[in-house]
C-alpha cells in the first residue's frame, strides 16, 4: 500500500523549483520504503520534505542481495509523483539509505546511478546503510555516536576525519548480537519465562504469565517460534511485556539493565576520542520508556563520562535528504566509505551549488 503525501504545511517549498533546487531522499528497511523530496534549505540549514511517499512493502532481499529491480519497481514511480507535486524538474543529489547496503548493496550500487541519472537527472547520489541516515538524521554531520536501537542494535561513530573514518559495533543480528535490542530484551525475557515453566533458578513467574496470556503454552514456543523467517521481529514483540513487569518482577528489571549496558558498551566502542562528543540514541526501542531509559542514563554517565547527551534532530529519511543536500551542495562531511557511504555519478557533469 503506497501511501503519497504532501507536508501540508503551505511553505510550497519545491513549487515550480528547478532539478537545482530539489533532492531525493531513500529510506529502505524492513518495514518497507519511504522516499521524500525537499528543496535545498538556505545556508546549510536542514532540508524539511516537502512531499513524502510511504510503501509498506519492505524492497525483496535474495542470494544475489538487495533486489534492485523491486526497489526501482517503486521508487521511480513515486519518485516521479512526488516530483511533479512539487513541480521538480529533477533532482540536483540523491541519497538512498538502506539497511544491508554494507554488504547487500552490489545490485544498487550498480544500479541505481544510473537509474536515477536517466529518470530525474541525478549526477550526485549517496549510497548509504541505513545506520549512516540514522546518524545524519540523528546529529547531523557533528562527530559523535549514535545507536540505532530497535529490533536489531548498531551503534556507529565518527569523529568526521578521512583518516577516523566510520566506527560500528554490533549490528551482527539476534543470532551472535544485537545485544541490548528489542529482539534481545524478548529473547532474555522467554528465557527467564522458560527457567519458571522448569523451575530452574533465574526464572520469573511474572515473565510465565506474560509470555503465556500472548503466545500461549510456553512449550509450544520452539515450534512456533523457529520456523519462523522473522523470528527478531516476534522476540522483539516481547520485550515491551519485560518493560511492563520491570517494576513489579526484580527479574525483567535486570533484563533490562542488562540491556543498558550491553547498549552503553556499543556506544563507548565507536565513541570519537573528541572533546565533547555527542550521542544520541534513536530507534523504537526508545518507546519502552523509564524502564529502560531510567538504567540507561546510569550506564551511560558511568561508561561514557565526558560525552555530550544529545536529542535526535530527526529520521533516517531525514538523514537522507540531509546527506543529499550536502552532497549538492559540495558541503557533505560525513566520511566517505566504499561500504557505509558510497558516492558515485558524474560530479564533473554537475558544478556545485554552494550554500549562501
Amino acid at each position: 500500500m503506497a501511501e503519497p503525501v504532501g507536508d501540508g504545511d503551505g511553505d510550497g517549498a519545491g513549487a515550480g523549483a528547478g532539478a537545482g533546487d530539489n533532492v531525493l531522499g531513500v529510506d529502505s528497511g524492513g518495514s518497507g520504503l519511504r522516499i521524500a523530496v525537499a528543496r535545498i534549505a538556505p545556508d546549510g540549514g536542514r532540508s524539511r520534505p516537502a512531499a513524502t511517499f510511504t510503501s509498506h512493502e519492505p524492497v525483496r532481499t535474495g542470494p544475489a542481495g538487495i533486489d534492485a529491480d523491486h526497489m526501482l519497481e517503486q521508487l521511480l514511480p513515486a519518485a516521479t509523483e512526488l516530483a511533479r507535486q512539487v513541480g521538480a524538474a529533477g533532482f540536483a543529489a540523491g541519497c538512498v539509505g538502506a539497511a544491508g547496503m554494507g554488504t547487500l548493496g552490489d545490485a544498487l550500487r550498480a544500479r541505481l546511478p544510473g537509474a536515477l541519472s536517466d529518470a530525474f537527472g541525478v549526477r550526485r547520489l549517496a549510497l548509504a546503510a541505513d545506520a549512516v541516515t540514522a546518524y545524519a538524521g540523528t546529529l547531523g554531520q557533528r562527530p559523535g555516536v549514535v545507536v540505532a536501537a530497535g529490533t536489531g542494535l548498531v551503534a556507529l561513530g565518527t569523529d568526521l576525519t578521512p583518516s577516523g573514518g566510520w566506527r560500528r559495533a554490533d549490528g551482527w543480528g539476534h543470532l551472535l548480537g544485537d545485544c541490548g535490542s528489542g529482539a534481545w530484551i524478548g529473547r532474555a525475557g522467554l528465557e527467564a519465562a522458560l527457567r519458571a515453566h522448569d523451575g530452574r533458578p533465574g526464572g520469573s513467574r511474572a515473565l510465565l504469565a506474560r509470555a503465556e496470556a500472548v503466545f500461549g503454552p510456553v512449550a509450544g514456543l520452539p515450534a512456533a517460534l523457529y520456523p519462523r523467517p522473522d523470528r527478531p521481529a516476534v522476540l522483539a514483540s516481547f520485550a515491551p511485556e519485560v518493560a511492563r513487569c520491570a517494576a513489579r518482577d526484580a527479574i525483567a528489571a535486570g533484563i533490562l539493565a542488562d540491556a543498558a549496558r550491553h547498549i552503553a558498551n556499543a556506544a563507548a566502542a565507536v565513541c570519537p576520542p573528541v572533546p565533547d562528543a555527542a550521542v544520541a540514541l534513536t530507534g523504537g526501542l526508545l518507546a519502552l520508556g523509564a524502564p529502560l531509559r531510567d538504567p540507561l542514563r546510569a550506564a551511560l554517565a558511568a561508561r561514557l563520562p565526558d560525552a555530550r547527551p544529545a536529542e535526535a534532530l530527526g529520521s533516517p529519511l531525514d538523514g537522507a535528504l540531509a546527506i543529499a543536500a550536502a552532497l549538492a551542495e559540495d558541503r557533505l562531511a560525513l566520511p566517505v566509505d566504499g561500504k557505509l557511504l558510497q558516492i558515485t555519478g558524474h560530479v564533473a557533469d554537475s558544478p556545485p551549488r554552494r550554500a549562501g
